[in-house]
């Protein structure tokens, strides 16, 4: 193989990261040693240049009615504009010509709609962004959306959810051609995890609490964070803040819709993921470190969140064929 080619679809209002995430990571692959390298090439309808939804604007390599080479791998973007690209027959009618000449088929974030349209995700377990999701699962009911993972490989169909999960899911495609070793570098040239598992939620600690508007609430969670090995139970986290359990518990669940200790437990399992995912610590270490009094506790804390023990969450079987 001379090269591996991945053709990105874009249209007016596709978001830049979508592109970016997947663009950048491959041209880092390559600069590093990608063998075979990769081509990418950007393909809109007529060849038009693109205006993102940010407002800038994008050149195209490619007219996507005229490409017939063979591929590598297909990545339609997601973006404000996917219902619009949804509801160009045109546009939807070449993706779909275009899926059988692929590898794999792919998509990022709400381009999902676009491969839905096509009737390349009928009877898949797919995800999209959370925002999007239910709107896609009742649009298409043939079609399993699971919104809460970051990406989603079903065969040769893989899906990813909001925005930057795809430059989750170039990176497994990164690793799934060429090796763990080639992917890590990327993941240190993007300041990345190598790499979140496609199981985890998008919905995680660094999400769902930066939506409460509450400043109460906020300077608990940065203690939470920042001392997970300490004393974190309700009467010391409502000492903390200066009130009662009763007040602090209503502000958890208005502000972020758990209770103190279940929102305890969920960051300290998150952050436990990362340290196996990141570094060798032996489990009873990330234990300790994270706050868990056992291995047992950490154990069945991995088994309520992601189904699976942290022996196995850490095993690179898991990394590589996510969810």
């Amino acid at each position: 193989m001379v090269e591996r080619l991945v053709l990105l679809v874009g249209y007016d209002g596709a978001e830049l990261l979508d592109i970016a995430c997947v663009t950048s990571c491959l041209d880092i692959a390559n600069r590093i040693g990608a063998a075979p390298p990769y081509r990418v090439v950007l393909a809109t309808p007529g060849r038009r240049t693109v205006r993102c939804d940010s407002g800038l604007r994008v050149e195209a390599d490619e007219a996507l009615e005229q490409f017939n080479e063979p591929m590598d791998t297909l990545v339609v973007s997601g973006g404000l504009g996917h219902e619009r690209a949804a509801a160009d027959p045109v546009l939807v009618g070449h993706v779909r010509r275009l899926a059988a000449l692929a590898r794999r088929v792919s998509s990022a974030c709400t381009g999902a709609t676009v491969l839905a349209q096509a009737g390349l995700l009928t009877g898949r377990r797919v995800t999209t962004h959370w925002m999007y999701a239910d709107t896609l699962a009742a649009r298409y009911p043939d079609v399993q959306v699971d919104a809460d993972p970051i990406y989603i490989r079903d065969g040769e169909i893989a899906t990813s959810g909001g925005v930057t999960s795809a430059l989750d899911l170039t990176l497994s495609f990164i690793e799934e051609d060429h090796g763990e070793t080639l992917a890590r570098g990327v993941a240190m040239g993007t300041v990345a995890y190598l790499q979140r598992p496609g199981g985890q939620s998008q919905m995680s600690m660094f999400v769902s609490t930066r939506v409460s508007g509450d400043l109460l609430v906020r300077r608990i969670r940065d203690h939470v964070v920042s001392h997970l090995d300490s004393d974190l139970t309700t009467p010391a986290l409502a000492r903390f803040a200066g009130v009662s359990e009763r007040h602090l518990g209503r502000l958890f669940l208005t502000h972020v819709e758990r209770t103190p200790a279940q929102y305890v437990r969920d960051v300290r399992t998150e952050a436990a993921a990362q340290l196996a995912l990141s570094t060798d610590l032996p489990l009873g270490a990330v234990a300790r470190q994270c706050g868990f009094g056992s291995t047992e506790s950490l154990r069945q804390a991995f088994l309520d969140r992601y189904g699976v023990p942290p022996s196995k969450y850490r095993a690179s079987k898991y990394r590589r064929t996510p969810a």
